[in-house]
């Protein structure tokens, strides 16, 4: 028995790395559930956002198997509030026909103030620090220059005979600037 029910984690995983991995992993040891729902689903084939859903969920699944669920979570263009917390938690429950006990997060500001104005729902935040330097500009920085040591350090063992695959996507896509990821 784990402490929590469902836990929850948002992220455009673009490019997947073994930072997103880790927090991940922890969400797995504390959740009997875990929900993974990629941000900015609608967008590919840009800079800040070359990787399909689809190639985005193919990653994710290969480094975790059946260990957790993966979602679409397309953009609404309102940024990080109460308001996108709304949706976030309104797409929770369509999956999963609950609100989450848990949200997973890495970044240094709170996110579980997403979930603020929501009357009736308490939801737990685990915030995993940054214990390995890397983001995911950097990884698509190093595919754009092929540097497959650096990128394969940071990159999860099973995506690594990927690399042809998404530095493919990076090139194909690195002069794009045009996006609607907020």
């Amino acid at each position: 028995m784990k402490p929590f029910d469902l836990g929850i984690m948002v992220g455009r995983f673009q490019t997947f790395h073994i930072g997103h991995a880790y927090m991940i992993e922890k969400a797995v040891a504390v959740c009997e559930h875990v929900g993974v729902f990629v941000g900015s689903s609608q967008e590919s084939g840009t800079a800040k956002n070359p990787f399909t859903y689809e190639q985005r969920e193919t990653y994710l699944r290969r480094a975790f198997g059946d260990k957790i669920k993966i979602y679409p979570l397309p953009d609404i263009g309102v940024g990080n509030n109460s308001k996108w917390g709304d949706y976030v938690l309104q797409n929770v429950r369509e999956r999963f026909g609950k609100s989450p006990d848990l949200l997973v997060s890495g970044k240094e500001e709170r996110r579980i103030s997403w979930f603020d104005s929501v009357v009736g729902v308490s939801v737990a935040e685990l915030y995993v620090p940054k214990i390995i330097d890397i983001s995911a500009s950097e990884m698509r920085a190093w595919l754009i220059d092929g540097n497959f040591g650096q990128w394969k350090r940071y990159s999860p063992e099973t995506l690594w005979d990927a690399y042809g695959e998404m530095r493919a996507a990076v090139l194909a896509s690195k002069d794009n600037l045009e996006t609607q990821s907020l």
